[in-house]
């Protein structure tokens, strides 16, 4: 493909001086043959690296250019690309690699192996992945667990009354009133607190280990996407961890670069590389010898190098922003630039915000508990010390380990009271709902926005891929001015009947010939196989598609076949700039260029200056003509159709605008070939695109959820208007704009017309940006979806930014928070019912973990200091029982409950909503009332005539209070006013396994453990009496949830937060789902500046449509 690099000794002269800088910077010999045996190739990574990090053109001049690279990575046809099946047979050295003369000789001589190509690629450069970060095992885990300080604190406490109670057992007897030895068993509490804590410890531990596993399995599918590659001479579609040193990648629009590569060959490309260099400036790739020439050119003048001039070196983690091209990959991985880079900048995750803001819940609770505990641990010691007026003991270990029960139970208040299940629950939430929102086609590529899609109040949506299935079809036309055909077959596609049938339109007209060649050279889709049939099929863009199988309906050679036979000159690819792409071809050996150009209708017919008839004879378009082929566009725009225009204009090899393209070797800019619009006009094309199965139920779905949907899209005002109408999103009363239009109106008029904006079309990236920025000032909480490069922006400011897994580029990926892995709306349904669903499931362990917090602490502190003996109801171990149950398993109930319907029946929760609710704190007062009622009438009622520090008595209360919380988990199941707390309670396996485990746990403590936990085995009526209480938790919360929230308003004397808690008035952001025509929406209050301003707009224009239904 290139010339032998050898060129003038000055050249080479040169060359050897700058090179020379390069190998002292980086501290090793770079043109020294490597004595690696193991490696058949001429280059080792370290060499291949050098060459781009940093840019070093006169390496690569040294190297042989490509050619030298390519030969020393045994490529021998750069346009074959490597062959899976090849096997390397002989080495090649560093020196045969430079050496051009005649190289197959050379590598004869170094016999090596065979080995597969493939496999010694990946064992010399190694895979294009990076290494996992090194996993924390359980026990690690368990030693961060244990760091806890209250965690410390008990274990000391625990280890001084082990130690005390060993003592005690030993050096103390102790007789019963028969005079028999009670056998010495003071230190099973220590055992029984240090054994409570392992379990605690272990609980936590393994479940992070759980997570982490789980998230490292989302982290790498989240990594991995589709290039595109030559092999074996065939283009095909490569995953990125698959590809080799050696590779040829082919680059567009949009690509995010997965490796270090030199350049080939490609028209126009630049690259974003301001994420490596920090330069925003676009940089252009070309041939090397190019580069090559330019870079002397600037040193004979005595000029630096400027960043204008171009480079061949293609950085990984870069972006392609125009242009499309091939480049030799030459660095993989933990080798290639933006390896290094990710390697040297691994973080841990940061955490979401609402695990944010529930720490800092737990933080205040904590030092609620705290000064609960320091409270109580004063009282106790006061009244201890105040008894020795009575006498003091004589066994001062007595007096120890009387301090020390004490203090164990302080510090065990401390530990109830630390509400460690509330970051626990909702990274258990996140976990669950990130993994089953994989199997719903969304992939979480950042934690945060699963949380903040439950509380998205509208989302902007596109249309082609995402409201419509992306299945493109040629159904109707218009070749010339009046020659129309349409497809009445029939079938799944639309029925026009409208001028003669495709299959009629005849094949040999020269217009028919002109639009093939057009089809064919100006595309980038391939030829490739199907992943399930194994069938050749074409593969890419979806509107080129449906172009290409048009091309082959009319008669037409393989598109591919064409390609050869023409030699393209110069790509302008598709931009959302200019709305229309274009390909120059050489005709006549250089005596007659062709531009081929397809676009928007609208706006390639403002570029034309003439028609073709179906003979081939060029005609200038009269305005009665331009109004009637206007007028065409309407009418397919109108039946859902996009439409497309086909242009072409041909330049003599004397033109000045072409010729002085080919003299500079400079690509022309694509004004400078229609500024004169003198495009000749071929056709418009009507392609139909029919909306996805659901996608109505879907749209309808989120308006009913207070969620309203805007289309956003390029295409022309009437087919979005159509779509929208189709889809349920135009509705009476909407508006429709044109991009142009909304991007030119004031702030005032922006805002004045969003409430009722519907549908937005024609619109560029940069509109889509604006409209995303106003709508977060007026308060929305935004979702948008995006597939292309320009989008980012876009995606990146959106709340929640969504990329189309299919035909999303890189850059919209990587900008993106979830990845639609089918590009289709009803994912985004779902993504918004599991942002609720986990939102709701962490408000209900809230609630959950609050009432069983506030119960405990009052139990323990006026049972403590109401005790002669300064003894707790509810002692150390029973306490830390409990704080399991809360912590962990309650954790795993309540945050694994599935998504369900209901949830999309009520509207977003606004972003200043308090943490706990009206109706979480009304059940958390109710219940804990509840509770320590029950609990105090029992021990000190008198009802079941025990004597208070009867431990039959004391078992009783212990088993009792434990059923108020077992019920009480299920209570929480529902945290609105609806009194069914068992509703689909069977489609959440963890909370019936959790609840009866939990069950039979209590069974087991109660009846075996009566040693650790100090209780003993009670009978039937005891239970029942028990569980019976413990279930009246059922109709205290019904009770609870029919207590009007009004009554409450007295509470809250500040306005804004009676607006926060009661929702009256509340100036929220606006959640229209649905305009009607003459309903204006709320008054948003005083502030508001919303209504401030009615929208301007009343006609319909050709840029604006407002319903007049």
């Amino acid at each position: 493909m290139t010339t032998k690099t050898a060129g003038p000794s000055s050249q080479q002269h040169q060359s050897e001086r700058l090179a020379v800088h390069s190998d002292t910077s980086i501290g090793i010999d770079l043109l020294t043959p490597h004595k690696d045996p193991s490696n058949p190739f001429a280059f080792t990574p370290a060499q291949l690296s050098s060459l781009v990090d940093p840019k070093n053109l006169d390496l690569l001049v040294r190297y042989g250019g490509l050619d030298g690279v390519a030969r020393g990575l045994h490529l021998n046809n750069i346009h074959r690309g490597l062959c899976p099946t090849d096997q390397i047979t002989s080495a090649v050295t560093l020196d045969d690699s430079i050496d051009t003369k005649d190289d197959t000789a050379e590598q004869q001589s170094h016999p090596f192996g065979p080995t597969n190509t493939m496999d010694c690629r990946t064992t010399i450069f190694g895979p294009n992945v990076l290494p996992e970060t090194k996993a924390k095992n359980v026990f690690q885990l368990m030693l961060l667990a244990f760091r806890d300080k209250t965690l410390i604190l008990l274990s000391v406490a625990s280890v001084i009354s082990l130690v005390i109670g060993i003592y005690e057992t030993v050096s103390v007897k102790e007789y019963d009133s028969q005079g028999n030895q009670i056998p010495g068993l003071k230190w099973v509490e220590g055992v029984a607190i240090v054994v409570a804590i392992i379990v605690v410890v272990l609980a936590g531990s393994i479940n992070d280990f759980q997570k982490d596993k789980q998230f490292r399995k989302l982290n790498a599918k989240k990594e991995d996407r589709l290039v595109k590659s030559t092999r074996n001479g065939i283009i095909e579609m490569i995953s990125i961890h698959d590809v080799k040193v050696g590779d040829i990648l082919h680059l567009e629009p949009g690509d995010i670069v997965p490796a270090d590569g030199i350049f080939i060959d490609g028209h126009n490309l630049r690259c974003d590389e301001s994420s490596a260099t920090g330069e925003s400036d676009a940089v252009r790739k070309a041939d090397w010898r190019v580069c090559r020439d330019a870079a002397l050119a600037a040193e004979k003048e005595h000029s630096l190098p400027s960043s204008s001039l171009p480079d061949p070196f293609i950085i990984s983690g870069t972006t392609v922003l125009e242009g499309v091209g091939t480049c030799l990959v030459i660095s993989v991985g933990i080798h290639s630039y933006h390896g290094r880079t990710l390697m040297a900048l691994r973080t841990e995750d940061e955490m979401t915000p609402l695990q944010v803001k529930l720490n800092g819940l737990a933080g205040a609770i904590t030092k609620c508990g705290s000064a609960a505990a320091v409270l109580m641990l004063l009282a106790l010691l006061i009244r201890y010390f105040v008894g020795f007026r009575n006498g003091v003991p004589t066994d001062k270990t007595e007096i120890v380990g009387d301090v020390m029960s004490i203090l164990v139970l302080v510090v065990t208040v401390i530990v109830v009271a630390v509400p460690e299940g509330l970051p626990l629950a909702v990274t258990l939430a996140l976990a669950y709902a990130t993994q089953r929102m994989l199997k719903d086609n969304n992939l979480v590529r950042v934690l945060a926005s699963c949380e903040t899609m439950g509380n998205a109040t509208t989302v902007c949506s596109d249309k082609t891929g995402t409201l419509t299935q992306n299945k493109m079809t040629v159904v109707a036309g218009t070749l010339g001015v009046s020659f129309r055909f349409g497809r009445t077959g029939g079938g799944e596609h639309t029925s026009i009947a409208d001028g003669v049938d495709i299959q009629d339109i005849p094949r040999d007209a020269k217009l028919v010939q002109i639009l093939n060649e057009g089809i064919a050279v100006n595309s980038t889709v391939f030829t490739g196989k199907d992943e399930t049939t194994g069938q050749p099929v074409v593969v890419g863009n979806k509107t080129e598609t449906a172009l290409v199988n048009f091309g082959a309906e009319l008669g037409s050679e393989p598109f591919e076949r064409i390609r050869q036979q023409i030699q393209v000159e110069q790509v302008y690819p598709f931009s959302s700039d200019r709305k229309a792409m274009a390909t120059v071809v050489c005709i006549e050996n250089e005596k007659l260029y062709r531009l081929h150009v397809k676009g928007a209708s609208e706006i390639v017919l403002d570029m034309c200056s003439s028609v073709l008839t179906l003979d081939g004879v060029r005609k200038e378009l009269t305005k009665a003509e331009r109004l009637h082929l206007t007028q065409v566009i309407q009418g397919y725009a109108s039946q859902s159709l996009r439409t497309l225009a086909i242009a072409y204009r041909d330049y003599h090899g004397d033109s000045s605008c072409w010729s002085s393209k080919t003299t500079q070797k400079e690509d022309t800019p694509f004004n400078d070939l229609v500024e004169d619009r003198g495009l000749t006009l071929i056709g418009i094309i009507g392609i139909e695109d029919p909306l996805r199965e659901g996608v109505k139920e879907a749209v309808r779905a989120c308006q009913l959820a207070g969620v309203f949907v805007r289309m956003v899209t390029g295409d022309n005002v009437m087919t979005a208007k159509s779509i929208a109408q189709q889809c349920g999103i135009y509705t009476t009363g909407g508006v429709v704009l044109e991009g142009p239009v909304f991007r030119r109106m004031s702030e005032d008029e922006k805002d004045a017309v969003i409430p009722r904006l519907q549908v937005l079309a024609r619109s560029s990236p940069e509109d889509k940006r604006i409209l995303v920025e106003r709508l977060k000032q007026l308060g929305e909480t935004v979702a948008v979806t995006g597939d292309g490069t320009n989008d980012g922006p876009a995606l990146k400011l959106a709340d929640v930014g969504f990329s189309m897994g299919i035909a999303g580029t890189d850059v919209a990926k990587e900008a993106s928070s979830i990845i639609l892995m089918d590009d289709n709306f009803a994912s985004i349904v779902k993504a918004i019912m599991w942002g609720r669903c986990v939102n709701d499931a962490v408000s209900k362990f809230l609630q959950f973990q609050l009432t069983v917090n506030v119960t405990a602490i009052i139990l323990t502190f006026i049972s403590g200091v109401a005790s002669e003996k300064q003894k707790s109801v509810l002692t150390t171990i029973q306490l830390l029982w409990v704080n399991l149950i809360m912590d962990t398993l309650a954790a795993l109930a309540l945050a694994t409950d599935p998504p369900t319907e209901e949830l999309l029946n009520r509207n977003p929760t606004p972003k200043n909503a308090p943490l706990i609710t009206l109706k979480m704190w009304k059940m958390i007062i109710g219940q804990a009332i509840f509770q320590v009622v029950v609990t105090f009438v029992l021990l000190y009622g008198r009802i079941l005539n025990y004597e208070i520090e009867d431990v039959v008595l004391q078992t009783i209360v212990f088993n009792t209070f434990v059923f108020c919380q077992l019920f009480n988990e299920v209570n929480c199941r529902r945290i609105d006013s609806k009194l069914n707390v068992f509703h689909k309670i069977w489609n959440n396996k963890f909370f019936i396994v959790v609840f009866f485990l939990c069950v039979g746990l209590q069974a087991v403590i109660v009846n075996v453990g009566s040693i650790a936990f100090q209780v003993t085995a009670i009978n039937g009526p005891s239970w029942a009496l028990s569980i019976i209480v413990g279930m009246f938790s059922l109709p205290v919360g019904a009770l609870v949830r029919l207590i009007p929230d009004h009554w409450f308003a007295f509470l809250f004397r500040n306005p804004e937060t009676r607006r926060r808690y009661l929702g009256e008035d509340y100036d929220g952001p606006i959640r229209p789902s649905v305009y009607m025509a003459g309903s204006d929406p709320d008054n948003h209050g005083p502030d508001s500046n919303v209504e401030a301003k009615k929208p301007t707009i009343t006609t319909a224009t050709p840029d604006v449509v407002v319903s007049s239904a």
